[in-house]
């Protein structure tokens, strides 16, 4: 099997990045499956995310989680409470206030 290094669009910030072939080559020989779904420097970044929520819950704190995320429907920059799932739309406030009342009419 032949590996080409790929490039693959971030889910996080939209950049595309390149999954090299060695990379491609070392989750083969971990038994990875699925590529990459981040840039470098995203990945990292949920990393440190994670593991502040984490120490924060250790130390008996509750902490209030913020995510940096572009609305679906009119594009402003906004943060959500929750770590978005890939595919689902997500929107800023008021957008949404919009969108859950269009759908209890």
């Amino acid at each position: 099997m032949e590996f080409r290094d790929r490039i693959i669009k971030c889910i996080d910030c939209g950049e595309e990045f390149i999954w090299t072939a060695g990379e491609q080559i070392f989750f083969r020989d971990k038994g990875l499956q699925n590529p990459p779904k981040r840039c470098k420097p995203c990945k990292q970044a949920k990393n440190e995310r994670i593991a502040a929520i984490m120490a924060a819950q250790a130390e008996g704190v509750r902490r209030r989680v913020e995510v940096p995320v572009v609305c679906a429907q009119c594009g402003q920059a906004t943060t959500v409470p929750f770590y978005p799932w890939q595919g689902r739309p997500v929107y800023c406030r008021s957008c949404f206030l919009a969108h859950k009342s269009a759908e209890q009419s």
